[in-house]
This record gives structure tokens, C-alpha cells and sequence, in this order.
């Protein structure tokens, strides 16, 4: 009786594995796999070297591994039968010959798949040191098992073919190479971009790469399997035509013809055909990293008209570009297809198409970047374009290739391209082109529900005479802003002292507003407070420029906040820098521009100016970044802003560092609001937060190498950089719950408070193994062995470092005179009799200009939409700190300044890009390890795997030991 279809598939494959097991074939095969990837994943891929936590390392190499692998394990398959004669035996049975064919090959990837259950350890080692995003982890296993048994299949057609196995051997190495080559940068370098992408859909390497980033897309899938169908097809009609050597022609061996060739055909035709597809695939990576986002989604359902998104590149570029202008090809068409008609693609080479290049040139500045090539024989320059286009209406962005691209350095010829966040940069091109677009039509059309406008003055006769014309210069602009908002504006002029004071008793209480004065030595007191109300969120527009223009743009300035599209403005105060300083070639002081820059590539960043006491009207958020000696009038504004209901975030520690004289020390640094913050419940102790949970230092060594000095950089533990991670980090809130970590330097403790009607959340906190230091000598400490020699003093505990208090304030200056009015009286003298002007001569008869009226009051307590978001350290946003925390990585480190990033968004409750920025890409760093720990890590995965292969041979030897059977013994038993 014939057996069965799958029984007959389940007997081969069992004896294929019986036979592997039998011999050392499959040890060595396990052995060889586990050891190479090991020393492939920590010595060659550099693993601790990265500092990433993740696996990438252990797929890097597999596409090469696997040509070998697959080779050497199916080159006696059909070989072995061939020689020894048995398959002429197997030919004449009547059993179809595709059973044997896959139970042969599913023997093989049973091997494969022990010999990928042997590298577990690895990412369950990384996973243990670090936060690891199991998505890539789990699609680069399929990944490798799909090519694997890609190859496997190639290797049993070749083996068919010959009945020596180093031929098979050869052959089966140099078939799967070519698969691999194709789509190789080796090969695709050398022809132009669509080429290029041509034939990385043709690659074994180029679509392992895609699976092993986490999308798994079903063109990937159906390429593997088609491989896998046309070679066991191949396989099968190979054997068969042995089969009919010695018969006749007939009309079986026909049919046998037709349906091989139409399986070839279908696998390699419906591979074209999902080419043209993008739709099935699944983002396994962690946030979506690779997918558009419903924030993106919302962007573009606010389109009104048609936006070109329009992409340059060249078709010979640099090659470490080209890989990425596939990928950005698809994410650029994924805006198409969720645009729904509203979003419009295109795709050109500038240099075949004259007409558009002119274009690019003159109106968008789009023009070649010249990158130098170099190869074997030859160094180059090659001018070529990697710009993207966004253009909305007559608004247009521009993104370069710096704007897409991050460079991280692994080695001194050893450079990692990738794109940086390539969703963000697009969603952001596309907001800003929107938020200019609309900022040139109705300023009203994004305001959704309407607005009130409550000007609580009093009558013409209480005012100063100043305010008297400026009270009609504001009902005349409220009323023209009125009729533009076409209904949606609702003008209300309100006499405080009307009714009995009850208005006024209410705007005390809800706003905080008292009576104004134009002088502590006046008498008279008057209300003109100017709000904009939207349900229960309310702004205050500040008296700044008496006129009709300032204070229409005021007046705007306050409608923005209601509305969407408009780009918010973030007002920065640093401590300017000393110039003396820098002349003598020495720091010239704390420098933000790298804060500045990231926050301007979204928002409008301008310095904050508090000399007068005021912040200006059209400012959304206070930045205060490393204050220094506020005075009174700069602490009145930053407390007014507050009581208005605007946030304040703030960087500041009592101490600062400076780097003077080769020699790293803390300063003490008075920024003048340590008794504000104090006030409202927010303490900084005059300590050092210390940790062991470090970032590294960066100190460069010189060593004597052969009589040359070469100078390195070698990273050593430093407890004064906090490395804040996992549960260090608010999982709860946005501003802090998708940051890998933040390296904080030179910290110092929060106690926070609580009172009511405010709340406060802990945004950062050091590790359970910190302490407090009050020395200020903080240069790197070694011990005789150039190893760091900090040793933990007194009590380890967490301590806050990062906080954000929100709700109502009462103001630091509520029940005392405004600082402003005190400066003006100061400034008045009591005349001066006439007679004693003569004596002296002192009598000045010439008229002095007469100075601007000085209004102003206390707003003694805020709104419960104000906020203050504090951070205990003058330092970690330095440009020169993130400089050298980010050398320690060899990239740009960017995770304080997206955190920063994150605060401003999530307090102008543009939760849209913080969202999409957060999806971003991220190195997920490991934590500080020692020499010592390192190596524990790589042996115990050395030791684990050797265990396995123990553990195999075991189960192995536990059943009775197989006899080396052939084809024909198997079947006749």
C-alpha cells in the first residue's frame, strides 16, 4: 500500500535528521553557525562598542553566513544518493517524487531553526542590559529563516544536478551569492537610482534588511517564498525527468513541462505584480516607527487644497545615500495614498529633465551637492540632488539631505547612514507650509468655537489721560477684528467697579487682577485688564504698546493660541557670553545654540528681554535656560507671565560648571529665583546628585606606539552624569514616557511641595543607587589602573531632578507694589525750591523729554492652566555637554533636546509632532558597563550556547543510535 502524502514527507524528513545527528554534520553545522554569530555579534559588529541595545549585530552578517551554511549542509542531499547509486532505486518507486523532495528539505530547516534557537540568549542578554524593542528581534528571525530556507532550496536544486558535493558545494555558494549581490550596494552603486532600486527587489540582502528594521510586508514574504517554490519545482522536474530517460515522449511529460514552467512564471509575475502595492504590511516595531502616524493623518485631513510633495534625486548619488532613497520613496508614498486625493507624488531626476532642474534652481534654491566618491582606483566628485519638496498653495519647504539624514560615526572609516525620522521632517515641512499659508488668509478660520473679548476698564474719567485714547484705539480694533471673525468674536466692555464691585471681587478671584496705578505716590486707582476668553481657558493681552498697531498685534498674538496652524513663539533666555574671554581662547560662557536650533526648526525662537519687567505679548512659552542674577524687574516678569497663565520652564541648579584652565570645577551660580521657586513649592538642595547609573566621560588618552603618539578617546564612568532611564524616566507623561534616557550633568535635588490646587508630577529621577556630594573638584577621578575610582558616600536613594507643577499660583509679589512702579517713584524727586536751586546753581531751566506713563498692578494669582516645568541643571543643555555626551556615542546626541522639545509641545498642547517626533528614530543606549561586566555578558553567551549544543547531543544519545540508512533501505524496511 503507498503511503500517504504527509506520512511519506514526515519518514524523509526524520531520516534526513536522523542521519544529520548520526554524524557530526549537524554538530559542526550548530557549532560553526553559534560560534560565528557570537564572535560576528560582539567582536566584529563592535557590540559594546555601539552602545545600542540591539540585535542588529546578530543579523548584520547573516545574509554571507547563510550561503556558506545552507551550502554545506544540502551538498550531499542529492549527491550522495546520485553516487552511491540509491536514487535510480527511488525513481522506479511510485511515489510522487515532490514528497521526497520537501521532506529533505523540511530536515534541513529543522536544523536551521535549532540552530537559531541556539542564539536566543543573545537578545534575551541584550534585553536584560537594556531596553530592547523585541519587533526587529522577532522579524530578523523570520527574516533569517525565510532567506535560510531560500537558500536551502537552492542548494537541494544544485545538488540534484551533480553527484559530486563540491561541486554542489560551489555551485549552490555562487547561485545564492549572485541572489545576494544583486541588490548589494557593490553592484547598485554602480548604475543609476531606478536601476539600483530594481535590483535591490531582486537581492536576498537588500530584502532581509527591510524585514530586519520591523515592517513586515507581504512583497518580502511572497519573494522569499517564491524562491523557495521555483527551486523545489526546479528540484522536482529535474528528478522527474530522469524519470522518463528511458521511456517515451508522452503526454504526462508535457503536461509536467507546462505546469513547471506556469509555477515559475506565477512566482517571478506575482512578484511584479506586489511591487506595485504597499499596502499589506505590518510595523512591528515599537511606536510604529516606520508607519504614518494618526497625528500625520489629522495634518493632512486639514488640507483645502492640492500639496505637492515632490522628491529630487539624482540617479548617481553617494552610496551611502541610495539605500535610503528607496525607503523614502515609500514613506513619500504612503503621505499619497493617506492624502486621499489630496496629496500629489512626484518622483525626478533633475538631470533628464532640464526644464524642472531650472526650476528647482531658481525658484525653490534647490541645487546639486557635490559628494566625493572614491573607489579602488579612482576618487571623484559626483554632483547630485537628495531634496524633497513641499509646496502648499504659494508656500513651499525644502528639506536637504542634512535635514534627513543622521551620521553616526562607528569608526574612522566606518560611517552609519540612515534616515533620522524622515516622518517627522515631512509632517513638519507640511505644518509649516499650512500654518503660512493660513497666517496670510483669515486670522479666525482654524478658530473652532468662539471667542470672548472682556475689556475690564474703568470709565474715561478714572483713567490716566494716556489710557483715556488708547481705550478707543482697543473698541476699534475689537470691533474691526469682530466683524472679521464673522460671528465668531464676541466684544464685551465691562466696568469693574459697576454692580457694587462685584466684577471686580470676581476678576480677583479668577484672574487675580487688582486695581491699577500709574505711581505708588497717586491716590488714584483704575481697572484696564484686556482678556481673551474661550470657554474656560482664558488669556491675558498685556498693555505693551499704547498704539493701534501694537496693540492689534497683541491682540492677534492672543487669537493664535486659540487657533491651529500658526507657529508658536518661544521667547529663550540665556546668560550672554563673555567676549574677553573667547578672545583669549577660553570658553565665553554658556552657549544654547543647539537648543535654539531645534526648537526654531518648529517654532519661533527669539531671546527673552525682561528688562522692563514685562514679557512680550506674542510670547507662548518662557524659556529659562542657566538664569543668572535676575533682578527684581526680570523676576516680576517671569511672575506676571505666570500669573497670566503661561509656562515657565526653567533649567537652574546652585551650581554651575566651568571649564577654566585645562581644569573641570563648580562654580556656585546665584540665578535670582531660587526664593520664587521656593514660593511656589519647588526647593533646590545645595548638593550634587551622584549615580552609578552613569552616562561616560570622554577623556582623551596618548599612547606610544611604535614611537608615534596617538591620542584617543577613552570613556570613563562619571557618577555626575546621571544616565536617567526606564523607571527613571515618567512613563505617564509624554514629555518623558518615549525617551530612551537622558544624561543629565552635574544635577542637583528637587523637593517638591505639594499645595492645593496645584499638582505635581515627577518628570526625572536618578536611580536607587545615587547619593549626594558637595565637592565641587569634579574632574574624572582614576585609580592607578586608569579606571574610574568614585566610590558611593552616605545614603543611595532616587532623588527628583525633573519636575512639572501645574494649576494655580499665588504670585512671589501678591500684597506688595509692583517693582515698576517702585522704580518710577524712586526715580521722582520733590522739586526743589527756587531759592536753593539759585544758591547752588542746580536751577535746570530746559525742559526733559517726558518719559512714557508707567502702568501697572499686581496680578496676585493665576489661572489654572499655568505651569512651571523645572529641571535642576545649569548644564545639560550646553552645546558643549551635549557635544561630549554625544562623542561618547559617536552620533549626535539628541534626547535632552527632544525632551526640551517635548515640554514646549506638550505645554502649547501641540500634541500633533510630539507624537510623531516621539515615533522617531532613537537609539535605545546600553547603560555604563565596566571591562569586567562586558565580559561576563559575552562568555555567559558563549557558555549558553555551548550548553545547547551539549543538550542536543544529549537528547541525541538518549535515543538509539540510528543506523546510516539509504533511500532504499528506509523505504523497503
Amino acid at each position: 500500500m503507498q503511503p500517504k502524502p504527509l506520512s511519506m514527507i514526515s519518514r524523509v524528513a526524520r531520516k534526513e535528521i536522523t542521519l544529520f545527528f548520526a554524524s557530526p554534520t549537524a554538530y559542526l553545522f550548530l557549532a560553526a553557525f553559534a560560534a560565528v554569530t557570537l564572535f560576528t555579534f560582539f567582536w566584529g559588529e563592535a557590540f559594546f562598542a555601539r552602545n545600542i541595545a540591539d540585535v542588529r549585530p546578530l543579523f548584520e552578517w547573516m545574509p554571507l553566513l547563510l550561503i556558506f551554511l545552507a551550502s554545506t549542509l544540502t551538498m550531499r542531499l542529492w549527491s550522495e544518493e546520485r553516487r552511491s547509486g540509491t536514487l535510480e532505486h527511488v525513481l522506479t518507486l511510485p511515489t510522487a517524487l515532490w514528497q521526497f523532495v520537501v521532506g529533505k528539505f523540511i530536515g534541513c530547516l529543522f536544523l536551521l531553526v535549532i540552530a537559531l534557537l541556539i542564539t536566543l540568549p543573545l537578545p534575551i542578554s541584550v534585553s536584560l542590559m537594556g531596553e530592547l524593542d523585541w519587533g526587529p528581534v522577532i522579524a530578523g528571525y523570520l527574516a533569517t529563516l525565510l532567506l535560510g530556507a531560500a537558500y536551502l532550496s537552492i542548494g537541494l536544486f544544485v545538488s540534484s544536478r551533480s553527484d559530486n558535493q563540491i561541486v554542489s558545494l560551489i555551485s549552490a555558494a555562487a547561485i545564492c551569492g549572485v541572489f545576494y549581490l544583486i541588490g548589494n550596494s557593490t553592484i547598485t552603486n554602480f548604475v543609476g537610482t531606478q536601476t539600483g532600486e530594481l535590483l535591490r527587489q531582486l537581492g536576498t540582502g537588500s530584502r532581509f534588511e527591510s524585514i530586519t528594521r520591523g515592517v513586515l510586508d507581504i512583497r518580502d514574504f511572497y519573494y522569499y517564498l517564491s524562491i523557495i517554490l521555483v527551486f523545489l519545482s526546479l528540484n522536482t522536474f529535474v528528478l522527474e525527468k530522469e524519470r522518463w530517460a528511458k521511456t517515451r515522449q508522452t503526454k504526462n511529460h508535457t503536461q509536467w513541462k507546462l505546469v513547471t514552467l506556469l509555477l515559475v512564471a506565477n512566482a517571478l509575475g506575482a512578484n511584479l505584480w506586489l511591487s506595485q502595492t504597499s499596502l499589506l504590511r505590518v510595523d512591528a516595531t515599537e511606536g510604529n516607527l516606520y508607519s504614518i502616524s494618526d497625528a500625520t493623518h489629522n495634518y493632512l485631513k486639514r488640507l483645502q487644497e492640492p500639496l505637492l510633495i515632490r522628491g529630487y534625486f539624482s540617479q548617481k548619488t553617494h552610496p551611502l545615500l541610495a539605500p535610503l532613497v528607496p525607503q523614502l520613496r515609500d514613506l513619500i508614498d504612503e503621505y499619497q495614498v493617506a492624502g486621499k486625493g489630496k496629496v500629489r507624488v512626484e518622483f525626478i531626476d533633475p538631470a533628464l529633465n532640464p526644464e524642472l532642474e531650472s526650476e528647482a534652481n531658481q525658484k525653490y534654491a534647490i541645487r546639486p551637492q557635490p559628494f566625493q566618491v572614491n573607489d579602488r582606483y579612482q576618487s571623484s566628485i559626483v554632483s547630485s540632488y537628495f531634496n524633497v519638496l513641499i509646496q502648499y498653495g504659494d508656500e513651499h519647504q525644502v528639506l536637504g539631505f542634512r535635514d534627513l539624514i543622521e551620521v553616526k560615526a562607528g569608526g574612522e572609516n566606518d560611517l552609519n547612514v540612515q534616515l533620522r525620522n524622515p516622518e517627522h521632517d515631512l509632517t513638519s515641512a507640511i505644518k509649516k507650509v499650512l500654518n503660512s499659508y493660513q497666517s496670510g488668509g483669515n486670522l479666525f478660520a482654524t478658530v473652532r468655537d468662539e471667542l470672548h473679548f472682556n475689556a475690564y476698564v474703568s470709565p474715561d474719567d478714572k483713567l490716566p489721560e494716556q489710557l483715556v485714547g488708547f481705550k478707543q484705539s482697543v473698541e476699534d480694533v475689537a470691533n474691526a477684528m469682530a466683524q472679521q471673525a464673522g460671528g465668531r468674536l464676541k466684544v464685551n466692555f465691562i466696568d469693574p467697579n459697576a454692580n457694587d464691585g462685584s466684577v471686580a471681587e470676581q476678576i480677583a478671584n479668577d484672574y487675580g487682577f487688582q486695581p491699577m496705578a500709574t505711581s505708588l505716590l497717586s491716590n488714584d486707582s483704575f481697572y484696564f485688564y484686556l482678556t481673551l476668553k474661550k470657554g474656560e481657558q482664558a488669556v491675558q493681552i498685556p498693555l505693551g504698546d499704547l498704539t493701534d498697531e501694537g496693540f492689534k498685534r497683541d491682540f492677534e498674538s492672543a487669537v493664535k493660541r486659540f487657533a491651529s496652524g500658526f507657529t508658536k513663539t518661544v521667547a529663550l533666555l540665556a546668560p550672554k557670553g563673555n567676549p574677553e574671554m573667547a578672545r583669549y581662547g577660553m570658553p565665553p560662557g554658556p552657549q544654547f545654540n543647539q537648543l535654539q536650533a531645534f526648537l526654531g526648526e518648529e517654532l519661533n525662537v527669539k531671546p527673552a528681554d525682561l528688562d522692563d519687567g514685562k514679557v512680550a505679548g506674542d510670547v507662548d512659552i518662557l524659556l529659562l535656560m542657566s538664569p543668572k542674577d535676575l533682578n527684581e524687574k526680570q523676576l516680576f516678569a517671569v511672575d506676571q507671565f505666570l500669573m497670566q497663565g503661561g509656562t515657565v520652564l526653567a533649567a537652574t541648579s546652585p551650581y554651575s560648571a566651568s571649564f577654566m584652565g585645562g581644569k573641570l570645577t563648580l562654580q556656585p551660580h546665584q540665578s535670582g529665583l531660587s526664593d520664587w521657586l521656593k514660593h511656589h513649592g519647588l526647593s533646590i538642595d545645595n548638593k550634587i546628585v551622584m549615580d552609578e547609573q552613569n552616562a561616560a566621560f570622554p577623556v582623551p588618552i596618548s599612547r606610544n606606539v611604535g614611537g608615534f603618539q596617538i591620542q584617543e578617546m577613552r570613556m570613563l564612568d562619571y557618577p555626575y552624569f546621571i544616565d536617567v532611564r526606564r523607571e527613571g524616566l515618567n512613563q505617564d507623561n509624554l514629555i518623558t514616557s518615549e525617551l530612551p534616557q537622558a544624561t543629565i550633568a552635574w544635577a542637583s535635588p528637587i523637593v517638591a511641595k505639594t499645595q492645593p490646587q496645584r499638582k505635581v508630577t515627577p518628570l526625572l529621577s536618578s536611580s536607587e543607587r545615587s547619593w549626594l556630594s558637595s565637592n565641587t573638584d569634579i574632574m574624572p577621578q582614576l585609580n592607578a589602573n586608569g579606571e574610574s575610582a568614585y566610590v558611593p558616600e552616605g545614603e543611595q536613594q532616587a532623588h527628583t531632578i525633573g519636575v512639572m507643577a501645574e494649576g494655580k499660583f499665588t504670585s512671589y509679589f501678591a500684597g506688595k507694589d509692583s517693582p515698576l512702579l517702585a522704580e518710577k517713584s524712586e526715580e521722582t524727586s520733590p522739586a526743589v525750591p527756587e531759592e536753593n536751586a539759585a544758591l547752588d546753581g542746580s536751577l535746570d531751566t530746559e525742559t526733559k523729554p517726558e518719559k512714557p506713563t508707567v502702568i501697572s498692578s499686581v496680578i496676585e494669582h493665576s489661572p489654572g492652566s499655568a505651569r512651571i516645568i523645572l529641571f535642576s541643571s545649569n548644564d545639560f543643555l550646553r552645546d558643549q555637554i551635549l557635544q561630549m555626551t554625544g562623542s561618547a556615542g559617536g552620533s549626535e546626541y539628541l534626547s535632552t533636546l527632544q525632551m526640551t522639545a517635548n515640554a514646549v509641545d506638550w505645554s502649547l498642547q501641540d500634541a500633533g509632532l510630539l507624537s510623531i517626533r516621539s515615533r522617531g528614530h532613537f537609539n535605545r543606549t546600553l547603560p555604563p558597563m565596566n571591562v569586567d561586566e562586558q565580559a561576563f555578558w559575552e562568555y555567559l553567551n558563549y557558555f549558553l550556547a555551548a550548553l545547547a549544543l551539549a543538550l542536543v547531543a544529549g537528547i541525541q544519545f538518549q535515543r538509539k543510535k540510528a543506523q546510516q540508512l539509504s533511500f532504499a533501505q528506509l523505504l523497503t524496511r
